[in-house]
């Protein structure tokens, strides 16, 4: 008898296919959004999970579905899950990293690109009719060749983001909870390690690319914000809760930052509305990874994890290792 899993939420079909010759396969193509409670019940006697970003793996969930044994999430980051009550109960948690790191270190240098140069704003401007002359200071915006970049969170992606700053003559300063090797900043376009305050003093786009977790909740809030330059921009591809959205809200009103370019939000998708309000702010729907090839890539990583985990294999992204003791 194969083993049972459970897919959350619609994904590639042929990823489905590929999961049905090795499982029994119960599928969402429909994309409905489970309760936490709904979810318990479809995976009474599952023994994988193929889990979105979306989901929450709490520890009352793990303990609700004892057949449970391995949970493989469909993204970089796991925050949805929690890993030490998966890893008590011995299921293996794994994640799908690297496959999208340049695809979303692209994607953040188009909103900084965005925000910076008020295309969203401009566009707007344009579909509502109101262009009518060309106009000195219609639009000024920051230039970002010669200018400072800041990333805050140096792991694989905001390398990636670091080394495309060479070609915009840009300065790179940055913060991580390690300071990278002299090899590696070197080749993150000669990267200079400094504290979060001296990065937010310093730079004139701040891009936000850390992991996160209950110790950098709102790591970005109104004192932060008031470090930054009147002219600076904030970027943030990283996760919500790790800005203070209502501060930055706030900030953005009162001309302390210039604007600022947003994939993700806290409490997403039942973001802040007033971000509508404001012309200064470029809002996209966590999108940043949101190439095909990179999309498929990170189903194909959910899906081998998954094979490996539930046939006596350690899978190749696994994030809990002391489970395997278990």
């Amino acid at each position: 008898m194969k083993p049972k899993i459970l897919i959350t939420r619609a994904v590639f079909p042929d990823v489905v296919d590929r999961l049905s010759v090795h499982f029994d396969v119960e599928s969402n193509p429909a994309d409905i959004i489970f309760s936490e409670a709904e979810l318990i019940e479809k995976l009474q006697g599952k023994d994988g999970l193929f889990a979105n970003p979306a989901d929450r793996i709490s520890a009352a969930l793990i303990q609700s579905c004892p057949n449970l044994k391995a949970v493989c999430n469909m993204a970089v980051g796991y925050n949805n899950v929690d890993v030490a009550a998966a890893t008590a109960a011995g299921i293996m948690v794994t994640n799908t990293p690297d496959v999208l790191n340049e695809t979303t270190a692209d994607f953040g240098w188009a909103l900084l690109m965005a925000t910076a140069r008020r295309v969203t704003e401009s566009e707007h401007f344009l579909r509502a009719g109101k262009w009518e002359k060309w106009t000195y200071n219609g639009f000024l915006g920051a230039d970002i060749h010669g200018a400072t970049l800041g990333v805050i969170g140096m792991g694989r992606i905001g390398q990636a983001i670091a080394r495309r700053s060479l070609g915009f003559d840009m300065k790179v300063v940055y913060h991580n909870r390690t300071r990278l090797s002299p090899e590696l900043e070197a080749h993150a376009n000669h990267a200079q390690y400094m504290s979060r305050e001296d990065v937010l003093r310093n730079a004139d786009h701040v891009m936000l690319v850390l992991p996160y977790s209950a110790a950098v909740h709102h790591f970005i809030a109104a004192a932060e914000l008031a470090m930054m330059k009147p002219t600076a921009t904030l970027i943030n591809i990283a996760r919500g809760g790790i800005v203070d959205d209502a501060a930055l809200i706030a900030a953005l009103k009162q001309g302390q930052i210039a604007a600022a370019g947003l994939d993700v939000f806290e409490n997403e998708p039942a973001f802040n509305a007033d971000f509508l309000q404001l012309t200064n702010v470029v809002l996209t729907p966590h999108i940043a990874s949101a190439s095909e090839p990179t999309r498929r890539a990170m189903a194909d990583c959910a899906a081998n994890n998954l094979i490996a985990a539930l046939s006596g294999k350690t899978p190749p992204n696994l994030l809990n290792s002391d489970v395997l003791k278990k």
